[in-house]
């Protein structure tokens, strides 16, 4: 075949996007208004129901779906704020999988808790999708009196297995010791759900998993409807995008009210001020007031604009990377090569990513293979290099010797481009040259 050129994972932006853009420009109101809200309550709609044509303007939506999503400038902004919602301190540990990316991690640091790493379940994942789970029984072995939260990372858009990590929690109820702080707004609030929770508190990475679905308990749930407190990406590689972004949700919480709880979002978000700019816009409206030195991580109208409009497409956006999927299933089963199962008994994934991992190659053959399908215009990428083997986590005495499971899983894995901009042909010649290139590798 004619040589092609195959970008790993670029935006899918249409006309639709673009012109939504345009109009907020033109509109006069380009930072956090109507659009955010807007996106905030059919995000919240998507999440529960998995419909994107909700109509969310009624009364009974805007009183059903208000107060559900935060929408915010990061994934990492909303865990971060997801975990001081909860309360996470200094002092307080928190669990996270060696096999991530380091948002999953940093945004605990940022509280000021310490970071435990956990193994993935075998060198080869979990038996049935085959990504890098968390091992569960180290996961009971590590929880101890300061453990407050668990970071489950729903990795290349497939649900991880909460059904275990719930069953775990339950056996360690006895070590959770809630805060009891009621000396300002903020730790009242954290201090009434960590005791109407009761319990270590499981925070989803979901940053790859919007639409995604799990059967837990014999029931479908949808991400962000099973951890206590959820984060999404919206950033430019992921399935869903706003260029930047991301969105915080949570189960609700016996005794606190979701609108509580989003108030403290917004405040969190917004520099403590307790008016945001469109309600300081209304006349004689001007007067405001600090409740807390915290942070501004707002999502703009803008950004959002491109959020509607992506919704708008979104179920054919995963209808068609799921076709990818399937044809890059039957290359590999053909070479008889390892890859994700995106689709199972247990759950659907959002088709985020598409990793495969060559029996007995090294990373230097690894890192040849992907020489050489750039040389034949094929980006290609790993996600991702445990966090242990990173510089920074090394400081925190993590060492990727104690968790080789971690390394064996990373070492020969290869993710393909999957991306909605790919034409059947793309697809068609990824397919053809990564059969040549992988040959002299396959026994």
């Amino acid at each position: 075949m004619e040589k092609r050129t195959i970008s790993f994972s670029p935006p899918d932006i249409s006309s639709h996007e673009i012109e939504e853009v345009v109009d907020v420009l033109g509109s006069g109101w380009i930072t956090t208004g109507p659009r955010t809200k807007k996106l905030e309550r059919r995000l919240a709609a998507y999440i529960e129901s998995g419909d994107n044509n909700v109509n969310v303007d009624t009364l009974e939506a805007m009183e059903k779906y208000s107060n559900r999503v935060v929408c915010l400038n990061s994934a990492t902004a909303a865990e971060e704020l997801n975990l001081r919602i909860f309360g996470i301190k200094e002092g307080d540990e928190v669990i996270v999988p060696a096999y991530t990316y380091t948002a999953s991690a940093s945004a605990a640091i940022h509280c000021g808790a310490k970071i435990i790493f956990v193994d993935t379940i075998k060198p080869d994942g979990s038996d049935d999708t085959h990504i890098p789970e968390m091992d569960y029984e180290a996961l009971g072995r590590v929880i101890s009196s300061r453990t407050k939260a668990i970071i489950t990372v729903d990795l290349a858009g497939i649900i991880c297995d909460y059904e275990k990590i719930f069953e775990v929690i339950k056996r360690k109820r006895d070590l959770f010791i809630a805060l009891d702080d009621y000396s300002n707004e903020l730790c009242d609030l954290n201090t009434r759900i960590q005791k109407s929770i009761g319990r270590i508190a499981v925070f989803a990475d979901s940053a790859h998993a919007l639409g995604a679905s799990r059967n837990i308990n014999g029931k479908v749930m949808n991400a962000g409807t099973i951890a206590d407190f959820t984060s999404f990406s919206f950033h430019a590689v992921k399935n869903f995008t706003t260029a930047e972004g991301g969105a915080s949700t949570w189960r609700p919480i016996p005794g606190v009210d979701n609108a509580e709880i989003y108030k403290f979002f917004q405040l969190l978000s917004l520099h403590g001020q307790n008016k945001d700019a469109l309600a300081k816009n209304k006349p004689g409206m001007w007067e405001y007031d600090i409740i807390g030195p915290w942070y501004k991580c707002n999502m703009t109208d803008i950004i959002a604009a491109i959020g509607l409009r992506q919704l708008d497409r979104y179920p054919e956006l995963l209808k068609r990377r799921k076709q990818i999927i399937e044809q890059y299933d039957i290359m590999c089963d053909e070479l008889g090569i390892k890859h994700l199962n995106h689709s199972t008994i247990a759950g659907q994934s959002s088709n985020h990513l598409y990793f495969v991992r060559i029996p007995g190659i090294n990373s230097i053959q690894r890192s040849e293979i992907i020489e050489k399908m750039a040389e034949n215009g094929i980006a290609c990428n790993v996600h991702y290099k445990p966090l242990p083997m990173m510089t920074a986590y090394k400081r925190f005495r993590a060492d990727i010797k104690d968790f080789p499971n971690a390394y064996k899983y990373f070492e020969n894995l290869i993710t393909l481009p999957l991306h909605t901009l790919l034409s059947d042909e793309d697809v068609e010649y990824v397919v053809i040259k990564f059969k040549e290139v992988i040959k002299e590798y396959v026994l």
